[in-house]
C-alpha cells in the first residue's frame, strides 16, 4: 500500500478531522499542533495562543486513490483561507490557515493552487494561508481525536462541525467513501 502523508490547518482541528476522514483513500487522520516553538504541547498550551502553533490534521492516504491536489481542493472548500489568525469565532493564531509540507512537490502544488484560487476570485478578500514546510508534528491528546464521532450531540459539534459536514459531503459526494 503506498501511503504519504499531507498536513493542514483551517481552524478548530476537529472540524478538518471530521471532513477528511470521509475520504475514499484517506487511511488516517490525526489531530494535533505543528508549527510553533515548543516540543509536545498541550491543548492548553496551544489553546494560550503563546507556543506558536496551529491546530492541525495530518492525512495519511494513498495517492492512486485520491490526489494530494484533491485534497486540498477540500482543505479550501471546508474553511475560509481569507482571514487571518481566524474561523468563525475561533480566534488566534492557532487557528490559522496553514499547509505544512512533507516535500518540493507538496509545496509546488500548495502554491500553484493558491495561485489558481487567487484568479478565480472566490473570495472577495486575498487567501493568507500559509505554505510552510513541516518540522515536527505534535499528536493532539487522546480526547481529541475522533471527537465529532465520538461527540456528535455536543453542542459545539451540533453548531459549529455538523453543518460544515453536511456541507463537505454535498459538494464532495463523489470522494466519500462508500
Amino acid at each position: 500500500m503506498n501511503t504519504q502523508l499531507a498536513t493542514f490547518g483551517g481552524g478548530c482541528f476537529w472540524c478538518l478531522e471530521a471532513v477528511f476522514e470521509q475520504l475514499k483513500g484517506v487511511h488516517r487522520v490525526v489531530s494535533g499542533y505543528a508549527g510553533g516553538t515548543l516540543a509536545h504541547p498541550t491543548y492548553e498550551q496551544v489553546c494560550g495562543g503563546r507556543t506558536g502553533h496551529a491546530e492541525v490534521v495530518q492525512v495519511s492516504f494513498d495517492p492512486a486513490i485520491i490526489s494530494y491536489r484533491d485534497l486540498l481542493e477540500v482543505f479550501f472548500s471546508m474553511h475560509d483561507p481569507t482571514t487571518l489568525n481566524r474561523q468563525g469565532a475561533d480566534v488566534g493564531t492557532q487557528y490559522r490557515s496553514v499547509i505544512l509540507t512533507h516535500s518540493d512537490d507538496q509545496r509546488a502544488e500548495a502554491d500553484a493552487m493558491i495561485g489558481r484560487l487567487g484568479t478565480l476570485g472566490l473570495w472577495s478578500d486575498p487567501i493568507v494561508t500559509e505554505v510552510v514546510p513541516l518540522t515536527a508534528f505534535f499528536p493532539a491528546e487522546e480526547g481529541h481525536q475522533g471527537y465529532f464521532r465520538a461527540n456528535a450531540g455536543q453542542r459545539y459539534c451540533q453548531i459549529v462541525i455538523a453543518p460544515k459536514v453536511a456541507e463537505f459531503r454535498k459538494r464532495h459526494l463523489d470522494r466519500l467513501r462508500g
